[in-house]
């Protein structure tokens, strides 16, 4: 459940600190007062797109911060764990996954064990931003993924996707709780288009076959008399550089020689004479001794070095010749790199790459028989969990279809036939999400024929169909611990108005939920009421938050019932609602540690 959330200049927020309650809170104020900063703020914690724009004007950056309290077993804190971001200590026992406390939703497990998640967003003017999960700096994407886990938000128009197709499959799938069956299917699906994809490339024309053939061929050969390989490149660039400067080399050798040990004047003869002279009064200083032993050693290394130096200039000779015929090879080299799009030092691995497609297009027609034979067992295992995936799907519609109906009789839509088509095209051309066409059907008045629903519903109808499907769909699925609704009440009045609120506490005592609605007979049914004001002066505009008391909230309410004019019978009229509710008493809070965001 999302505990705090902490936001500072955002939009006309200056700075927001809110304590949200465990089970159903709503955001009520006059229209244009920023009811929905909260939840934009909110998805931009979790990731959402941001931009300068975001930025409170005359503010550097913008900064979220948001408190989350999970079970320990549950997805997020199993997520968190998985990537190392968790803050649980390791010493802390967790419930067996057995255990009731575990695996129902309404008892929770012991406080102490409840694990804070502290989620931050920083956006920055220059449009850059930082997102952070307990501390540690994530991309925007794990933001996202564990946002998911946290929080099902459905927006003031989320209705109105219910006109697509695919939302409805979508829908559906999430009643049926399909996922396991949807990624076999999907899993085939993938490996499906990978065997598409090699078969394409191997299934060509006859002439187009030849053609690449004989190229495989000219260019292996080509390759192979160059004989390039890693050490063969590395070894003939060393005997061009020593060719290319063999002249300078020997010139340079004879040089030092001279000096070291060729000429009267040498460091050998040099040497030799201190050797000699010291050695005679070696007994009278024992610094003497020893410089002379060290002048011993270093005649030894001088002699042995130049040696060396005098077998490498024995050996090395200008050979224009064999120069430039490495060098016509390492042209020839270059012409063959360039003439493949690769470095010189990538030769090598050309080649192996054209050898492997050589031998692959030589072996085609024996490749070919077993990936279409790979491919038809595929076939028929995707099409058998598509069936399965159908069938799971069909069974899902009617018990969806029953729960559907009966909200909506209560939502003032009695009468109102409701049908999940799910139309299984075994033959179809594969897709990621099985073979099934799925169609929302609905008859709204007696006498009319089942038809699609963006033909039959009006604006108000299909506001109310998409409050009774996130109902039904969202207490049926395992759905995140925190449901926000921003006014998904959209286009509903009157009598009905009550019964949503009643969804929607029935559903705050399985889940937080959070709705931002302009219905009093919503607000009346909350268990922790906020209010959201703008305060413009000449310079600036801020947006309030505060959390109403008893009297507060009857002001709220009586202002919701009458407008602008409140007076006694506003007032009078607001009490007896908000007496007329005997809603439950909120859960009581789980507490985590003493942290703080």
């Amino acid at each position: 459940m999302l505990r705090e959330i902490h936001i500072r200049n955002f939009a006309i927020v200056e700075a927001l600190d809110l304590e949200l309650g465990a089970a159903m809170n709503v955001l009520t104020g006059e229209t244009g007062a920023g009811k929905s900063i909260l939840l934009d703020a909110l998805g931009l914690c979790l990731g959402d797109r941001a931009s300068a724009e975001t930025i409170r004007p005359g503010a550097n950056k913008a900064e979220i911060t948001a408190l989350f309290l999970v079970p320990p077993n549950a997805p997020a804190a199993v997520w968190l764990r998985d990537h190392d971001l968790s803050e649980h200590h390791a010493d802390t026992p967790l419930p067996s996954t057995e255990s009731p406390a575990a695996t129902e939703p309404s008892a929770p497990p012991p406080e102490a064990l409840h694990e804070e998640i502290i989620v931050r967003r920083v956006i920055h003017s220059n449009s850059r931003s930082r997102g952070f999960i307990n501390s540690t700096p994530v991309p925007l994407q794990m933001l996202r993924t564990l946002g998911e886990h946290l929080i099902d938000i459905h927006g003031q128009h989320a209705h109105q996707s219910l006109l697509r197709p695919a939302a409805q499959r979508v829908l559906l799938d999430a009643y049926a709780e399909t996922e396991p069956q949807r990624c076999t299917v999907a899993d085939l699906y993938e490996q499906l288009r990978t065997i598409d994809s090699e078969l394409a490339e191997l299934v060509t024309d006859e002439h187009t076959y030849e053609d690449r053939l004989a190229l495989l061929q000219h260019q292996i050969a080509e390759l192979a008399e160059a004989a390039p390989t890693p050490e063969g490149l590395l070894e003939l660039e060393r005997e061009h550089q020593r060719l290319a400067h063999a002249d300078e080399l020997i010139g340079i050798a004879h040089t030092h020689l001279e000096a070291l040990y060729d000429a009267d004047y040498s460091a050998q003869a040099a040497l030799g004479r201190a050797q000699r002279e010291l050695s005679e009064y070696e007994q009278l200083a024992a610094a003497l001794h020893q410089a002379r032993e060290l002048f011993d050693g270093a005649l030894a290394h001088l002699e042995e070095g130049c040696q060396v130096l005098r077998g490498f200039t024995d050996s090395l000779e200008s050979d224009p010749q064999q120069l430039a015929a490495i060098e016509q090879r390492i042209g020839l080299l270059r012409d063959l790199a360039r003439k493949h799009r690769v470095e010189t030092a990538e030769l090598p691995a050309t080649l192996e790459r054209l050898q492997a497609e050589l031998a692959r297009l030589e072996n085609a027609e024996t490749r070919i028989a077993a990936l279409r034979s790979e491919r038809e067992r595929l076939e028929s295992d995707y099409r058998g969990a598509a069936h399965q995936l159908s069938q799971q799907r069909s069974k899902a519609a009617v018990a969806l279809v029953s729960a559907v109906e009966a909200l909506l009789g209560e939502l003032g839509m009695a009468g109102t036939e409701v049908r999940i088509a799910v139309t299984h095209q075994a033959e179809a051309t594969p897709t990621p999400h099985g073979l099934d066409r799925v169609e929302l059907q609905v008859r709204t008045n007696p006498g009319q024929p089942l038809a699609p629903l963006s033909r039959i519903a009006s604006g108000g109808e299909l506001s109310r169909l998409g409050l009774a499907l996130q109902v039904a769909t969202v207490a049926r699925a395992d759905s995140a611990p925190t449901l926000v609704f921003d006014e998904a009440d959209s286009g509903i009045g009157g009598a009905v108005a009550e019964v949503v609120g009643r969804l929607l506490h029935t559903l705050g005592e399985r889940y937080q939920v959070l709705c931002v609605t302009h219905l009093p007979q919503v607000a009346a049914q909350a268990s922790t009421h906020f209010h959201v004001a703008k305060e413009q002066s000449a310079e600036t505009t801020r947006a309030r938050v505060s959390a109403l008391d008893q009297t507060a909230r009857i002001e709220e309410i009586a202002r919701m019932l009458g407008g602008l004019q409140i007076g006694a019978d506003e007032r009078a009229a607001a009490r007896k609602l908000l007496g007329g509710y005997s809603a439950a008493a909120p859960r009581k809070r789980p507490r985590g540690t003493n942290k703080r965001p």
